[in-house]
């Protein structure tokens, strides 16, 4: 017996199929990126890439408004609200929902992060109809039915319980609990036992009914569609949602830097994680401070933090630095794993590492190679494929960056001088760091 399931496995499979076999066209497609801002007769406002080299079409959005909406008491409520829109919509139970997706040879996702709620299908051009029939419905008519709901929580509560063993989980919790006390921030996205049995179907549907607006979306469309087929589809999909969300207000999170953050374990390996100020997305220094963390520890086999720790000590299989944005907060954040009698050790060489940095900055062959490297990479990591630039349309969009980002990028960041470099790494390195050990306790003073 062919179960609902199993049945959109052999979609996901055909469809990776017809990528493989374009994939040379594919990659000859993805040299220019051409973006069209197309808006629709109901002002439903979507970027879109046209590319015929595969019969395939593949949409994301996001709403802006994710688990930082969770009503105190029902954390959780996005995450569980994203596994219910294939298990039904309008007069289509769930099994009956994922025969018809089989049919129409279309995948369909669902997601919640802290700043937004995301939605993505990709499907086949020839099906395009039925797919988008069904994605419609499971945007304005989810059913969020309570045989689903249960078994869907059920699934979550499984993975929390599962997860709770794992002493990597304790420092995520001890981490985000210290560095953004107070705030939603602190809290999962997947929210706990307790706070998920609390929630009903009438929960989820009223959190649906605050967040899906055609106010705080975007879209990004990209395949075998033209404009004037988009603008019907945006429509259809989203045309009859609410002008505006009924969000909550969110406040901004002040990350708790300079403490120490002690979550003991008996593992041979001690985790380290170590967080400073970070700088906004649309900042107009981004690029230094991002060039910066690239030398620092960002660019992976070429970074300082790499080199020094790994490289030339072998006390770590790997490390690496990231700016981590967020609607509500930003940060420079370094991790990595080493041996629990080198965390001392290791700690202090990262410490090192980052001061000299703050106080001489990189050197200029540094930031040539950084600017190389980071120019070049752009088009691998975010334009290889149809879903990768749809996402990244999507996140240009959340960001504000800007149609014409993508156009500008070189520019920018060949702009950046070694001055500008040094100011970021002063600007964000100079103050006392937050800092987890998940491990065996360190001696007295280590941390410092």
């Amino acid at each position: 017996m062919i179960t609902p399931r199993m049945a959109a496995g052999r979609i996901v499979a055909l469809i990776s199929l017809v990528l493989l076999l374009a994939l040379p066209a594919l990659s000859a497609a993805r040299a220019e990126v051409k973006i069209q801002d197309v808006v629709s007769s109901k002002g439903v406002r979507a970027w879109l890439v046209e590319d015929y080299s595969v019969p395939i079409v593949s949409i994301r959005f996001a709403l802006r408004g994710g688990s930082t909406q969770d009503p105190i008491g029902k954390e959780g409520l996005a995450n569980l609200m994203t596994g219910l829109f294939d298990e039904g919509a309008g007069d289509l139970d769930s099994d009956a929902f994922q025969l018809r997706l089989d049919d129409a040879g279309a995948e369909m996702s669902f997601s919640a992060g802290s700043d937004a709620i995301y939605g993505s299908m990709r499907m086949l051009a020839e099906g395009q109809d039925e797919a988008f029939a069904l994605l419609r419905l499971a945007i304005q008519q989810p059913r969020f039915d309570a045989e689903p709901l249960n078994r869907i929580r059920d699934q979550i509560v499984a993975g929390i319980q599962a997860s709770a063993l794992d002493p990597s989980t304790k420092g995520e919790i001890a981490w985000r609990e210290a560095l953004y006390a107070g705030h939603p921030y602190a809290r999962s996205d997947e929210g706990t036992e307790s706070t998920l049995a609390t929630i009903t179907p009438d929960d989820v549907r009223q959190f649906h009914d605050r967040v899906f607006a055609r106010g705080n979306l975007v879209v990004g469309v990209v395949g075998a569609i033209d404009a004037e087929t988009l603008n019907r589809r945006l429509d259809e999909l989203f045309g009859d949602l609410p002008a505006e969300p009924a969000l909550s207000p969110v406040v901004r999170a002040e990350p708790k830097f300079a403490q120490q953050i002690n979550v003991a374990s008996n593992l041979p390996q001690t985790t380290l994680q170590l967080a400073w100020p970070g700088i906004e997305r649309n900042a107009p220094q981004f690029f230094a401070a991002y060039l910066m963390n690239h030398i620092l520890g960002g660019g992976s086999f070429s970074s300082r933090l790499f080199e020094e720790v790994r490289e030339k000590r072998g006390l770590t299989y790997g490390i690496s630095s990231a700016l981590v944005n967020r609607d509500y907060s930003s940060a420079l954040v370094i991790g990595t794993s080493t041996r629990a009698d080198r965390a001392a050790e290791t700690l202090a060489l990262i410490r090192s590492e980052v001061a000299k940095m703050a106080t001489e900055g990189p050197t200029q062959a540094e930031l040539d190679f950084a600017k190389k490297y980071v120019i070049g990479a752009y088009a691998i990591n975010n334009l290889d494929t149809s879903g990768a630039i749809a996402r990244t349309l999507v996140e240009l969009q959340l960001d504000g960056l800007g149609i014409d980002y993508i156009d500008r990028r070189t520019a920018l960041i060949e702009a950046v001088t070694l001055d500008d470099v040094k100011a970021a790494a002063k600007r964000l390195l100079e103050s006392q760091p937050a800092v987890m050990v998940l491990g065996p306790a360190l001696p007295q003073g280590a941390v410092q």
